[in-house]
């Protein structure tokens, strides 16, 4: 069950986007790749997902930020979970996003089929 902590969270998080996920989410929002609805800042289970599809497959996308880097047991447990319930889970890293969005969109793509 989703906490009201959670969801203000990802209230929050949408908000302040940071600019790998705002430019990001122009090329994923208004179904603009292969028509797939992605979700920004998606509350499943005990975690927020930067981006999340259900259809046609059940993706999330990460942009993983400096931190990540330092917390690669609790990166590994949170894509364990997501696939138990199903997802795909791609990442890519801040970098990847602002200096080759083609490469990303094009993995996101494929993902897709």
């Amino acid at each position: 069950m989703r906490s009201q902590k959670l969801i203000g969270r990802a209230k929050q998080m949408r908000r302040e986007a940071t600019p790998p996920e705002r430019k990001l989410w122009a090329y994923l929002k208004a179904d603009q790749l292969g028509g797939a609805k992605f979700r920004r800042q998606v509350v499943i289970g005990p975690y927020i997902a930067d981006f999340a599809c259900r259809a046609p497959v059940m993706l999330v996308v990460e942009i993983d930020g400096d931190t990540h880097g330092a917390q690669g047991a609790y990166d590994a447990e949170r894509t364990r979970f997501l696939e138990r319930k199903g997802y795909h889970v791609l990442r890519f890293s801040n970098r990847d996003v602002m200096q080759d969005i083609e490469s990303v969109l094009a993995t996101i793509a494929a993902s897709l089929r």
